[in-house]
């Protein structure tokens, strides 16, 4: 396309990858997965999982981007070869990232709130039967949800309906400088906490006996589908931010720095938050409460415990939102691309759209608890993310990687020819049968043992 809109650098590029990449996968998920499958050993395992198969499926995103030009909604169709019907995923890939925004606008909702709710100093001094009485109120107020989940919305429209260098680039550069000093001050604050210790040498230290107690393959399952969900694969955001890049820098090398940053900060995550839990006898593997409910009984003992919490959530926020922007400009990218409208036209179309998508997740918590999509105890979140998480994001991954290996798509030539363009590290053709048979293996594996957890245990 002669007038498609570009990066004003590399760094905004990276750094919107990055932030992309980076959300509440890093900095909620991974901590309490960590901690319930037994600290350092996990954590062996899931950076293996990030070199050996997220980096391959990442490089690939960004190579069909970059030589298309385009969203997942026309990049297939540009690049397919004649005959071949690979486009039909760019409708799948379009309508993931509505699926995926449908639940996640409403989580990053809770983290704007509980940064507002911290900063005036509405949970701050409550006992721990009120702290968790407190988030189980805000679940059940259907128009406080609705409320957060629409500032959310509006804040991804407006910085997006900016423009993509005065909008989208700015705001991410703020949003990740910001992030990454918050994280930073925040793992320093946490391990300097009387009694870190222990928590750092859970964190750092491996203990072997641990990952057998909490099953082997159960382990490695799960630092597999860490490493794979945490970079945001398989529904063409990544392709999207290669199509706004020059020809200048290798993919390889591109890959290795977005993904090295999620890696910190998801690591800092861990530093931040397993040297507190063991300063002040939280458990760590304490689930998804461990953000809302522990954490928060945890900071109203610390001294200043107002003012880190805040900025504990203003850290939550900032990741979540990063996330946020990313896939809202691929989504009103792709409406350019395929309506023609204007950038503040597909904005507001957008808005309007995922504001009425993302209702059905808050009234799940509340007005619809009742509505169990996948069996007793299951809500509306659950069913939206068992479609995003345990389908579209591996089977779009296989996606990208059967079009980029097999002669019956875009093909290996093709792929490293793009992405092996400009200054950096280069794929090698060595790879080759490992990215074409060992990676797509990986991937069916994660896409079998999510169906397998879900329905048969």
């Amino acid at each position: 396309m002669k007038d498609r809109e570009s990066l004003g650098s590399r760094l905004g590029f990276i750094f919107l990858s990055a932030g992309c990449a980076i959300g509440l996968g890093n900095v909620w998920r991974f901590p309490f997965i960590a901690g319930r499958y037994g600290g350092a050993a996990f954590i062996l395992i899931y950076l293996v999982f990030i070199v050996c198969l997220a980096m391959p499926v990442m490089v690939m995103e960004f190579s069909v981007g970059r030589a298309s030009r385009l969203s997942v909604a026309g990049s297939f169709t540009a690049l397919q070869p004649k005959g071949t019907h690979w486009s039909i995923f760019g409708f799948f890939g379009f309508a993931g990232n509505y699926v995926l925004m449908m639940f996640y606008t409403t989580i990053t909702g809770w983290m704007l709130a509980y940064t507002w709710y911290n900063l005036t100093g509405q949970i701050h001094g409550l006992s721990p039967d009120q702290v968790g009485a407190f988030f189980g109120t805000m679940l059940g107020d259907p128009w406080g949800l609705t409320f957060w989940m629409a500032v959310t919305v509006a804040i991804g429209m407006l910085i997006c309906a900016i423009g993509l260098q005065k909008g989208v680039e700015r705001a991410t550069k703020i949003m990740m400088c910001g992030l990454l000093a918050m994280v930073l001050i925040l793992a320093a604050r946490a391990v300097t906490l009387p009694g870190a210790d222990e928590g750092l040498k859970f964190y750092l230290m491996p203990d072997f006996n641990r990952l057998v107690e909490n099953g082997i393959w159960n382990t490695v399952y799960a630092a597999l589908g860490q490493a794979f969900f945490t970079l945001s694969l398989g529904i063409g955001s990544m392709a999207l931010f290669g199509s706004y890049i020059g020809r200048d820098r290798s993919l390889l090398g591109e890959a290795m720095i977005v993904t090295g940053l999620d890696t910190f900060v998801a690591l800092c995550a861990g530093l931040i938050i397993f040297p507190a839990c063991f300063a002040y006898g939280v458990n760590p593997g304490a689930g998804p409460g461990l953000i809302f409910v522990t954490l928060p009984n945890m900071f109203s003992n610390m001294p200043g415990g107002r003012w880190w919490s805040t900025l504990f959530f203003l850290f939550m926020s900032f990741a979540a939102m990063t996330t946020v922007v990313s896939v809202f400009e691929l989504l009103i990218a792709a409406s350019m691309e395929r309506c023609g409208w204007s950038r503040k036209k597909a904005g507001a179309i957008n808005f309007v759209a995922l504001f009425i998508l993302s209702l059905p997740c808050v009234f799940g918590f509340n007005i619809w608890s009742h509505f169990a999509p996948l069996g007793e105890g299951t809500i509306v979140l659950d069913l939206e993310d068992f479609i995003v998480s345990n389908n579209l994001l591996p089977l779009g991954s296989l996606v990208y990687i059967l079009f980029c290996c097999s002669r019956y798509g875009w093909g290996w030539d093709n792929f490293t020819a793009e992405a092996n363009i400009g200054e950096g590290a280069k794929v090698p053709n060595a790879l080759r049968t490992y990215c074409t048979w060992v990676v797509p293996a990986a991937i069916a594996v994660i896409f079998i043992c999510g169906y397998v957890d879900k329905f048969w245990k």
